[in-house]
């Protein structure tokens, strides 16, 4: 979806109803990648983690514990977000609200993935959080959240084809200001599943359990 595509949709150039159904990325960022991250790594530090790895419970119990309690509040949150964003702004979304949801849960399933890979290679939260935020910031900054990625150099605008919040972004848009369904936004939802399975794959096998 381009930039001047969706100007045809939102004429009185609002820069809320641009705005605000893309930082729903940020919400997903903090609530999935980061707080799992720290946790995790938190236990890490803390030792207690070790008294769970000697314990029958397999790797994928062990992970989805962890991350479930996360999605579950994210998801709150989102709703909690769009509400507001109804109430004190009178945006609501143009297509399904339903795709949105799924939208969510597909960028969570990167984030969480991700941050359970940097909390595996990571020893403490110092670290995990600095690690963290260096590719949060990259990923955030060449997804088009503030400015349009055509405006990007060529180089820079090829790492959009792997940034899985440039197609949540430029999909929760689609859908919020253009009334996109399931067809307009089908190849984003393909690129953050594939995304994410690839990096939900490496965190799994990355994690290490002691038998």
């Amino acid at each position: 979806m381009k930039s001047d595509e969706l100007i045809l949709y939102n004429k009185g150039q609002n820069y809320k109803l641009y705005m605000i159904p893309a930082l729903l990325a940020i919400v997903m960022m903090l609530m999935t990648g980061f707080l799992p991250t720290l946790n995790i790594v938190g236990e890490k530090e803390a030792g207690t983690i070790e008294q769970i790895n000697v314990t029958p419970v397999s790797k994928w119990a062990f992970i989805l514990s962890k991350l479930i309690p996360y999605w579950l509040i994210a998801l709150f949150v989102v709703t909690s977000c769009l509400v507001l964003a109804w109430l004190i702004y009178g945006l609501t979304p143009a297509g399904p609200l339903w795709l949105i949801y799924v939208l969510a849960m597909l960028l969570a399933l990167f984030f969480s993935s991700f941050g359970l890979i940097i909390s595996n290679y990571s020893d403490t939260m110092q670290q995990a959080m600095f690690v963290m935020w260096f590719f949060i910031v990259c990923i955030m900054l060449l997804s088009g959240l503030f400015t349009p990625t055509r405006s990007m150099p060529d180089w820079a605008y090829l790492t959009t084809y792997v940034n899985p919040m440039h197609y949540f972004i430029d999909a929760i848009r689609t859908v919020f200001i253009r009334g996109g369904g399931l067809r307009e936004v089908g190849h984003q939802l393909l690129a953050l599943l594939t995304i994410g399975l690839f990096m939900a794959t490496w965190a799994v096998q990355s994690y290490k359990k002691n038998n």
